[in-house]
């Protein structure tokens, strides 16, 4: 399964009583996938709000977005969480609703080993025919497959790709020892460019939202061999990058992407707690970054 290399972590969007906005998702479709480019969307993942969304909220999702989607991309299901029993039964619910692939986050909060991990993630993969990604995000997860893992992990014939919010040593030591077909995927629009270099193969982005096309522009020229041209994309999309998670202070994805969406015309809600909002002064540093690019 090829996901393209520019993939879309998908917010979701809710109406003034936190429910799922699906007229704004329809609308959220079409804009990312004929205006951003992008080329799969993952539904419930991390920027979707997964750990708010109830099982049935998530079924609902995935089988309306593979509808509207209509073959247009990929659709990613996040079906991954601590429970390895419960990450199986959701995971076939999924493929039942049609999606292409699914997204397996590292087992967080009970903190495995490596041998727990590996074990989680085989369980899942030998209950489906669909092709899986595996996402590893230690600051979500206190937990970190390594390089090894995934390795091992990579030898599993449905277990094509990894997203890695790590470092690039580890996108390095994956991509240098992954056998033909598996790929890796940054998780961090910032390190996008810099993790091609090494050899990752695509993005999975936030970003995408709001700059898909130019990220797509980037990834193009890079792969074409016009790494000047990559980099002066990366350079001046790089202050986006930076803004939607940090603007000025650290601020969980995806209030800020969520609020950048809005400004861009697209009611897509406010966030469900334990998040918030943007304060006024975070809103104010959003659309001057907006403004900026």
């Amino acid at each position: 399964m090829d996901f393209g290399r520019l993939i879309t972590a998908m917010v979701t969007p809710f109406n003034a009583n936190g429910e799922i906005n699906w007229d704004e998702t329809s609308r959220l479709i079409d804009y990312l996938i004929e205006e951003q480019k992008t080329d799969s969307i993952v539904v419930a993942g991390t920027t979707g709000e997964s750990p708010t969304l109830s099982d049935d909220e998530k079924l609902k999702l995935f089988q309306f977005v593979v509808e509207h989607a209509a073959g247009r991309s990929k659709v990613i299901a996040g079906t991954g969480s601590n429970n390895t029993a419960h990450s199986v039964e959701l995971t076939q619910k999924a493929e039942q609703c049609g999606v292409d692939g699914i997204l397996l986050v590292a087992p967080y909060y009970n903190k495995p080993n490596q041998e727990g991990m590996f074990l989680h993630f085989k369980a899942i993969a030998e209950s489906t025919k669909l092709p899986i990604m595996l996402y590893n995000v230690p600051g979500r997860t206190g937990v970190s497959i390594s390089a090894a893992t995934t390795l091992r992990l990579a030898q599993i014939p449905n277990i094509v790709a990894t997203k890695e919010c790590v470092s690039l040593d580890q996108i390095t030591q994956i991509a240098a020892g992954a056998p033909e077909g598996f790929i890796t995927y940054s998780g961090d629009d910032s390190s996008a460019l810099p993790a091609l270099s090494v050899g990752a193969y695509g993005i999975v982005s936030v970003a995408s939202h709001i700059a898909g096309k130019q990220m797509k522009d980037m990834i193009e020229a890079y792969v074409q061999g016009n790494v000047q041209e990559a980099a002066k994309l990366h350079q001046k999309l790089f202050p986006l990058f930076k803004g939607l998670f940090e603007c000025p202070n650290p601020l969980p994805n995806p209030s800020a992407v969520k609020f950048a969406l809005i400004e861009r015309g697209y009611q897509v809600g406010g966030v469900r707690l334990p998040l918030i909002s943007p304060s006024e002064s975070e809103a104010a540093y959003i659309r001057k970054v907006l403004e900026d690019l």
